[in-house]
């Protein structure tokens, strides 16, 4: 079980007034018991867990003892913690045994500790109370009611005694035809349950006589997993092995140190832990169903989407596997009478131990860039290619940029379901020579030289200021110089200086 604390205590004692000498009667009683209403009832600690916190004292009075000196509990019980709820079934029975049929209630002037009943088990009750003459159970000859506790020690405080000092067990005999039937004990196979709150984040729960194959529920009313903000409301065990089971939970906002962080690959985002310390078989049962609620104000603060709440829990492996989780709508959960201020989870599990509350969320990541460019002119375009993955629990979305040197040259808008991925096409233009470096969402992919390409033509011939082009001439020949001589007239000026050079030669050789 979970360790006591030991720093604010409080402590419950109650004795049943009116207590007479035990006297024969019609029903069997073969444990030493307290007798009221003319020995017509026989009071005695309950069997089972919660027996405990009744007894007989020296005059054989009943007495409710939830404090340290109770002589049947162990010198590590303290009491009761304050600002807790907590609850018991089963402490105590009262035995109708008289031959008629009876109307059974309980007198209590204490606000803290409610007498109670199984309201389930008694057809047309509408209430656990069985306080006050219009809460009384009709009891047939021979037939038992179990009585339980519901203590409330919120806004109390250290060393405060809880309840009135004395409670009174009345009857009146009443009309066959006004009985309804109560819940009864069959001494080894009734079932009873009990929730013990040491502090608001932990609960002991504990159930005896469980059928094989049956099932248990335990409420947990709230216990705090993360404040207020996330509680644990219901355990429900179905297909039990049988025998006694004892659960205790603990919540915290942070893992515990038996257990490691949340680390699922989605990669959710922990908000809330439960530890289950239990002596049950998982193997022998058929698993258990888990409620949870949340503040939808804390949802909105954390922008937590309540669609991608899931429950995990934590392997004997050490891994960590998501539990099929649905949240309830706001119509679901009025039908079944939930608070309407909280949102409402399910989740189930086929064996038990760690558990976590978690977020799933987007992650949409890059990879496989590439591009077939090498070189490019100042202005040209490029295109690259790169795959987006959303490895994440919950559909996304995210904006991709490609870059130059560091300055976007164009960007994509991609959103992916969980587990989908997509290829993405980038094209931009590089305006500036020089080299440039290619990077998708500061991922680099490519350095590319950028430069006039050399397409293999003469240089241009330098001209003369004022010199003509062919467009000036309107002619696709060479163009005159500014002497007004082409090259043709100095073609022809060539061959006249050689023929006069000839001459002058041969001028020379003639004999004289």
């Amino acid at each position: 079980m979970l360790p006591h604390r030991r720093t604010v205590i409080l402590a419950v004692a109650l004795v049943a007034a009116a207590s007479l000498a035990f006297t024969t009667g019609a029903a069997v009683i073969s444990d030493d018991a307290d007798t009221v209403a003319e020995d017509r009832l026989a009071v005695q600690p309950a069997e089972g867990p919660n027996g405990k916190y009744a007894y007989l004292n020296g005059d054989d009075e009943i007495v409710v003892d939830l404090s340290p000196t109770n002589p049947n509990l162990s010198a590590e019980f303290k009491g009761v913690n304050p600002d807790t709820l907590a609850s018991a079934d089963g402490v105590f029975t009262v035995t109708y045994t008289a031959d008629e049929f009876a109307r059974v209630w309980i007198e209590h002037e204490g606000e803290n500790v409610t007498f109670v009943t199984d309201s389930d088990a008694i057809e047309g009750r509408t209430t656990d109370s069985l306080e006050g003459e219009a809460n009384n159970v009709t009891l047939a000859p021979n037939e038992t009611v179990a009585v339980g506790l519901r203590i409330d020690a919120r806004d109390e405080v250290a060393g405060t005694q809880l309840g009135a000092e004395e409670f009174s067990i009345r009857a009146e005999v009443a009309d066959p035809d006004d009985a309804s039937g109560a819940s009864t004990t069959d001494d080894e196979d009734e079932l009873s349950t009990s929730v013990i709150s040491p502090a608001t984040d932990e609960r002991q729960f504990a159930a005896t006589d469980t059928q094989p194959g049956g099932s248990v529920t335990f409420d947990a009313d709230g216990m705090q997993m993360d404040g207020e903000s996330i509680t644990l409301e219901q355990l429900e065990l179905t297909g039990t092995p049988g025998g006694d089971l004892q659960l205790d939970a603990a919540g915290s906002p942070d893992a515990f140190d038996e257990a490691s962080t949340l680390d699922a690959p989605t990669e959710p985002r922990p908000l809330a832990y439960l530890s289950l310390q239990h002596n049950i078989d998982s193997e022998e049962s058929d698993g258990m169903t888990l409620r949870f609620s949340t503040d939808p104000a804390y949802l909105d603060r954390a922008g937590v989407d309540r669609g991608n709440v899931a429950l995990y829990r934590q392997t004997d492996a050490g891994d960590w596997e998501r539990l099929p989780t649905q949240p309830l709508d706001d119509a679901a959960a009025r039908e079944r009478g939930l608070p309407d201020d909280r949102v409402h989870f399910r989740a189930r599990t086929d064996d038990l131990s760690t558990f976590a509350v978690g977020e799933e969320v987007p992650r949409l990541d890059v990879t496989d860039t590439a591009t077939d460019a090498t070189t490019l002119a100042p202005g040209e375009s490029l295109t690259v290619r790169t795959t987006v993955t959303n490895a994440g629990g919950a559909a996304g979305e995210r904006t991709v940029t490609l870059t130059a040197n560091g300055e976007p040259i164009a960007t994509e808008r991609v959103t992916l379901d969980a587990g989908a991925s997509t290829t993405v096409e980038l094209t931009g233009r590089v305006e500036a020579s020089g080299e440039a470096v290619l990077a998708v969402d500061g991922a680099r992919v490519e350095t590319l030289r950028v430069e006039q390409p050399d397409n293999g033509t003469e240089p241009a011939v330098e001209r003369s200021e004022g010199a003509a082009t062919p467009a000036d001439t309107g002619s696709d020949g060479p163009v005159p110089e500014p002497s007004g001589t082409d090259l043709g007239d100095l073609g022809g000026l060539a061959l006249l200086v050689g023929i006069a050079l000839a001459t002058v030669s041969l001028v020379r050789r003639m004999p004289r």
